[in-house]
């Protein structure tokens, strides 16, 4: 069955986009891979994807697109009949993408009202093997969002875009693999909107290097440094300069498809972390609201 294969990338509207860019760049540790239609890509340096981050300046902050990967363009072509018969908005049909890379993809809303695409032939570009301690990501890790009817948000990413359920926390987070990651995507209740994006990177030495490099920048931990249960993963999160979280993390767990067992993980303080000597929690998260973006297509 033709399944989404992987995260692309994130398109975000800021209202300063200097900034914004500035810490993707300079502190984050992403590198500059080109601007297009006053739009600004940033890659991972540790991974071939042609660009991670999108960003263009708007009034309002909002996301644009959450672009995900298929295998070939007949996979992307099924993947839209299967999207359209569940009853999601088109955008626009399978086509020729004229955005950064090319490629032959088309984008939906969600039933939330969340822009996705769905792509495959998108041009690669360089990447190098990252040494330990220099703490830069070496791609997206995965997304979290939020949905005001978040089970059934997570039974569309399976029975439509062939993800499959990894694991649940209590009954108010699933997280959900379209690969050997433990995840690539996971869902809250809540306001449909953006809950962060995570970036791997290669050790939790580099994490913490990261954000050593953050902490001396003036942006400091959110909630972190710590490790989950589900996916077994480390963290640490902190804010971009419009009000964004992002992640770094390592020892994201690989799963086996032919042997893993879902589980439901009970809800605890040890098992959101089981190190717990780290700073803040959710409620330090970023308060989630209704993303300005909502059944608004951006332009490209």
């Amino acid at each position: 069955m033709a399944r989404v294969s992987d995260i692309r990338y994130v398109g975000y509207a800021v209202p300063d986009l200097a900034a914004e860019a500035a810490f993707y760049r300079d502190l984050w540790g992403l590198k500059d891979a080109g601007e297009q239609d006053g739009m600004l890509h940033f890659a991972a340096q540790g991974h071939d994807g042609l660009y991670v981050v999108r960003l263009r300046h708007a009034e309002a902050k909002r996301i644009d697109v959450i672009a995900l990967a298929a295998t070939t363009r007949a996979d992307v072509d099924a993947l839209h009949v299967r999207v359209a018969d569940a009853g999601c908005r088109i955008i626009f049909r399978p086509r020729e993408l004229s955005t950064l890379g090319g490629g032959y993809g088309f984008r939906f809303f969600s039933k939330d009202g969340l822009t996705f695409e769905i792509s495959s032939d998108v041009a690669r570009g360089p990447s190098r093997a990252l040494a330990r301690w220099e703490g830069v990501p070496q791609k997206i890790s995965h997304i979290v969002l939020h949905s005001a009817d978040h089970k059934g948000a997570a039974q569309f990413f399976v029975d439509v875009l062939g993800f499959k359920v990894s694991d649940w926390l209590g009954d108010f987070m699933c997280f959900l693999r379209c690969n050997s990651a433990h995840h690539r995507i996971a869902l809250l209740p809540g306001p449909p909107c953006l809950n962060h994006v995570a970036y791997d990177v290669p050790s939790v030495d580099d994490m913490m290097r990261g954000a050593h490099r953050l902490k001396q920048k003036g942006v400091n931990i959110v909630w972190g440094p710590g490790r989950h249960t589900a996916g077994n993963n480390t963290f640490s999160y902190f804010t971009t300069p419009n009000g964004f979280a992002v992640e770094y993390t390592s020892e994201l767990e690989d799963v086996d498809d032919a042997t893993w067992q879902a589980k439901v993980h009970s809800p605890s303080a040890l098992v959101m972390d089981q190190w717990q000597i780290g700073v803040g929690g959710p409620q330090t998260m970023p308060h989630p609201e209704p993303d300005k973006g909502l059944f608004i297509a951006a332009e490209a």
